[in-house]
């Protein structure tokens, strides 16, 4: 009975294989139909990929673009709204373009359609990669019931650098939880065929590296050693490969002091050669052209390198489409050059569905039943809750009663634009709540909601403009002396006060680098006067980076990040501040003290002169602070509490071959149900090349009812102890392993084990 389970297990995996290869097969006899069909022009037109609509992510438009679709010169097109406006332009590409070759449609649809999850660093501070996963679902199933097809996400950089604004866009400062989280996205938004209609096309950006720039400032140069990519940086961007993601996007940087665009080593040897992605590759908004500015070359030459190097499709440069025909004549690309970016654009639209049906995603009535309804909204709301992090909570605080007066102060309290965060170019934020509102009626009649605006995001004004773009302006003409003591006046009335303050959507985010960290100078001054009143408050920290918060830790008794939490993100609030949920975020970056400490994370390499502590002459350390972090990597507090057992190992050694078990039991203390995520790490001790002082090598989210325990075990096996050498290979070495198992990376147990 056996042999026979295993003979018919056998025969279906082969029925699998064999129609894989068929389908392959077919795929490939299509394409070579079809390109054998095509002008050098229609195949430099696939590589080609203008922008056009409404939604600006950039400053260049590009022009003539139905002229260039009759002519077969556009391979797809991006930041299109809705099903009506992408259809008018791909009936163009089939009806009107000599081999009717639809178009592809890609759009930012970074943490949500219209309904907008949390951005993707608040994210990732829920540790819950179902919930992850089921938000790139909804996302999916909300563009592509308008017409999207391809999403440019997950950006999976790893960011130490809070300076950066697009620290808000990736999933923090460590590369196995960010390697997760991106399998997570790629599931979500692909499943398990793309050519469903309810699927879209993933696209890993950026590769590489982008999260490292120097001083923070946005498309600067970023330089490091190839271990530290390929064991810090890199290991994301594997992971999209591995869970097949359809795309890849270029970085703006440069990569051993090439452009990652134009960068053979990285494009090809890399991602092709050693990891073995067969998509396609598309630049960053103008990266070809950009190179120019790097000093590689005229946009021909740079074209050139860019294509030789293995990218495939020019984001509105048009550096493609206006010099290949040119350096193919010259011999500076081959012809083989273009037939290999043109079948990777070719093969994907193919599948996705569209040689088979060009308006597969566009069915105007998916878009009437599908988009922003209450099942994706109740989802968001609750992923919402899940990604704000207590950092402190003196006295309890929070959870607020629902009685009383309660005074919302501060320029984020009544806003309804900056709630979705930055990169949601989808938001219709005219139906999304303001906070005043959210918690008016989370009171309903049983509290009294008192609102002052207080102050504005700061008192420079054009600052402040340029941090308010897209909509999301909410600047307030009067004196700053007048706000303030409205609020003042208001607090005096109230029990408790809610301060909404921080960043608004637009200060974090594409080209919205900073060169300090702390709470902007208007805000600051308002928090004095509202301390002065001696009332209770909560600070409510928008944000969409790590921000230095020291003072605001000794002189605030409630400090609740919030980040930017969706569409669904003031009533998602609400259901915090008022007990309804009990926080759960865990920090995912570390919180610095000072901006000098920057960049500061926690799986750092040890110096030969460590000190931990404050200053000691002759060791690594500062004369003005400690150089440990305000808050560090993994940290969260919650309403109720949580005690953790003694560790234990089921075994002090472990061969290559095999596994140990460890363990911790967690029960919760508290009186409320509440969510923990225990945390692995991982030392080794001695190894080829200097190793971090702790890796997180493992996690679980789960949730206790009060007094309610739960064995918690991670199996470490060879596979988790695997580093890349000075070489390059990928090694697991033997010798002593500590192992660290809490609930952050700093408040840890640690056992020891040896590989053998």
């Amino acid at each position: 009975m056996r042999i026979k389970s295993i003979v018919f297990t056998l025969a279906v995996a082969l029925c699998a294989l064999t129609a894989q290869a068929v389908d392959q097969a077919k795929m490939n006899r299509f394409i070579d139909d079809l390109m054998g069909k095509m002008t050098l022009q229609e195949k430099i037109g696939q590589l080609n990929l203008p922008v056009t609509g409404d939604i600006i992510t950039g400053s260049t438009v590009s022009g003539d673009v139905v002229g260039k679709i009759k002519a077969g010169q556009v391979g797809g097109l991006f930041n299109m709204k809705g099903v009506q406006s992408i259809r008018a332009l791909q009936e163009v590409a089939v009806k009107q373009s000599r081999l009717h070759i639809p178009l592809i449609f890609g759009m930012d649809v970074i943490h949500g359609y219209e309904t907008v999850f949390p951005i993707p660093l608040a994210l990732s501070m829920s540790w819950d990669m179902d919930a992850i996963r089921n938000s790139a679902r909804i996302a999916s199933i909300e563009a592509t019931a308008d017409g999207i097809c391809w999403t440019f996400s997950p950006m999976v950089d790893i960011c130490r650098e809070p300076r950066w604004g697009r620290m808000s866009e990736g999933n923090g400062e460590d590369p196995f939880l960010g390697s997760a989280i991106c399998r997570a996205m790629i599931q979500g938004y692909q499943g398990a065929d793309l050519a469903d209609q309810t699927t879209m096309m993933a696209c890993v950006k950026h590769f590489a590296l982008y999260g490292a720039p120097e001083a923070g400032r946005d498309y600067n140069t970023v330089d490091m050693s190839h271990v530290r990519m390929f064991n810090e940086y890199f290991p994301p961007y594997k992971a999209g490969v591995d869970a097949g993601a359809g795309s890849f996007m270029t970085s703006f940087n440069v990569i051993d002091y090439i452009p990652a665009t134009g960068n053979r080593w990285l494009m090809t040897e890399v991602l092709r050669d050693r990891w073995g992605f067969d998509g396609f590759v598309v630049t960053d908004y103008t990266a070809i052209s950009e190179m120019i500015n790097h000093g590689m070359g005229d946009l021909q030459t740079v074209s050139a390198l860019a294509l030789k190097a293995g990218t495939d499709m020019d984001m509105v440069a048009d550096g493609f489409l206006g010099t290949l025909e040119q350096s193919l004549s010259e011999g500076k690309v081959t012809m083989e050059d273009i037939d290999k970016a043109c079948r990777r654009i070719l093969e994907a639209k193919y599948k996705l569905g569209l040689f088979d049906d060009p308006y597969r995603y566009l069915d105007a009535k998916r878009a009437k039943k599908e988009i922003y309804t209450d099942a994706n909204r109740a989802a968001a709301r609750k992923l919402a809750t899940e990604t704000f992090v207590l950092l402190q909570n003196k006295d309890n605080v929070l959870p607020l009663e629902r009685k009383g007066k309660i005074a919302l102060v501060g320029p984020l309290a009544n806003t309804r634009a900056n709630m979705p965060g930055t990169w949601s170019v989808a938001a219709a934020s005219d139906r999304y709540s303001t906070l005043f509102e959210a918690m008016q009626r989370a009171v309903g009649n049983k509290a009294e909601v008192m609102y002052a605006k207080g102050c504005n995001v700061c008192y420079d004004a054009e600052l402040e403009k340029n941090s308010t773009m897209f909509g999301r302006e909410m600047r307030d003409e009067r004196p700053a002396s007048v706000m303030r003591d409205e609020a003042v006046r208001i607090a005096n009335e109230c029990d408790v006060i809610v301060a909404a303050m921080g960043e608004p959507s637009e200060m974090s985010g594409e080209s919205s680098s900073r060169s300090e960290l702390t709470i902007l100078d208007a805000q600051k001054d308002l928090l004095e006067a509202l301390k002065a009143t001696g009332k209770p408050i909560v600070l409510l920290n928008f944000s969409g980076r790590a921000t230095v918060m020291n003072w605001e830790v000794e002189n605030i008794p409630t400090i609740l990040n919030v980040w930017f939490g969706g569409s669904e993100a003031a009533d998602a609030i609400c259901d915090v501040v008022f007990g309804d949920v009990s926080p759960s975020g865990k920090l995912t970056v570390t919180m610095p003290r000072s901006v000098g400490q920057v960049p500061i994370y926690y799986n750092h390499l040890n110096t030969g002169r460590p000190n931990p502590k404050w200053f000691s002459k002759f060791t690594s350390n500062y004369l003005d602070v400690p150089n440990n972090p305000l808050f560090p990597f993994g940290y969260g507090l919650s309403y109720t509490s949580f005690e953790y057992s003694h560790m234990t190992l089921s075994s002090n050694t472990m061969n290559a071959s095999g596994s140990i078990q460890a363990q911790v039991t967690v029960t919760n203390t508290g009186n409320r149900e509440g969510a923990e995520v225990v945390q692995l790490y991982i030392r080794d001790m001695v190894g080829s090349i200097a190793r971090p002082v702790q890796e997180l090598k493992g996690f679980e989210r789960i949730t206790l009812k009060p007094g309610e325990s739960r064995l918690v075990t991670f199996t470490i096996d060879a596979e988790l102890l695997k580093f890349y050498n000075k070489d390059l290979n990928y090694v697991c070495e033997p010798g002593d392993f500590e192992v660290m198992v809490g609930p952050n990376s700093r408040d840890v147990q640690r056992l020891t084990f040896t590989l053998k």
